[in-house]
Parts: C-alpha cells; sequence; structure tokens
C-alpha cells in the first residue's frame, strides 16, 4: 500500500496549485482521505479531508473558502485545488488515508495509518 503526493512548488502569493495523491496496493474508495500540513518548527496540522465516497468534506478555518479537496475513487487517485495562496500556507503537504477513521474524527493525524512522503509548497510574498 503506498500514497504517492505531487504538484507541490513554489508560488507567489495570490496563486494556485494543485496537488494529487495517488493511491496503489488496494481500493482506498472506502478510506477516509485527508490532507494535513507541516510547516518548518510547528506541528503537522490538518488541511482538509473527505469521507469515504465524498459524502462528507471538512476544511480547517485558515484555508476554508481557498482550498478544495476531491477525490476520484475510480483513479485512486485524492486532489487538493489551493486558491488565493498566503505565505502561511508554506508547508510540506501529506496525504493520508485510513479506512477506520470515522467522520468525527478525520482531523487527528494520530488515526491514519497511511501516508504519502509529502510534497513541499512554497508561496512567496
Amino acid at each position: 500500500v503506498q500514497l504517492q503526493a505531487s504538484g507541490g512548488g513554489l508560488v507567489q502569493a495570490g496563486g494556485s496549485l494543485r496537488l494529487s495523491c495517488s493511491a496503489s496496493g488496494r481500493t482506498f474508495s472506502r478510506d477516509t482521505m485527508a490532507w494535513f500540513r507541516q510547516a518548518p518548527g510547528k506541528a503537522r496540522e490538518f488541511v482538509a479531508g473527505i469521507f469515504r465516497s465524498g459524502s462528507s468534506i471538512q476544511y480547517a478555518d485558515s484555508v476554508k473558502g481557498r482550498f478544495t479537496i476531491s477525490r476520484v475513487n475510480v483513479k485512486n487517485t485524492l486532489y487538493l485545488q489551493m486558491n488565493s495562496l498566503k505565505p502561511e500556507d508554506t508547508a510540506v503537504y501529506y496525504c493520508a488515508a485510513d479506512r477506520s477513521v470515522i467522520l468525527s474524527s478525520m482531523r487527528d493525524p494520530e488515526l491514519y495509518n497511511y501516508w504519502g512522503k509529502g510534497t513541499l509548497v512554497t508561496v512567496s510574498s
């Protein structure tokens, strides 16, 4: 089982990036999937999560209205569209998945067993 995140890069404030997370090894359609990020010297924080079929989505307050999470289960792929990027969005972004994570717990990184290696997003001012 493997998750591979991609799409990070350097962008100016106000710009956009689209992250992708490709899952392999089994079907992830029944997993809760999420994006987390970790800035230098800070703890890993929840960004956005999507429950199984996509019936429920949650966002961190800091990204609400700017980021959009989506998934295409037939492709085993998770996306994060990031618009109106700010310098404080600079971080390594990780995708995560786990079949046992329920809706009320999707913001807790400790509950996810599968993680991608991360992709760096740098937003310049």
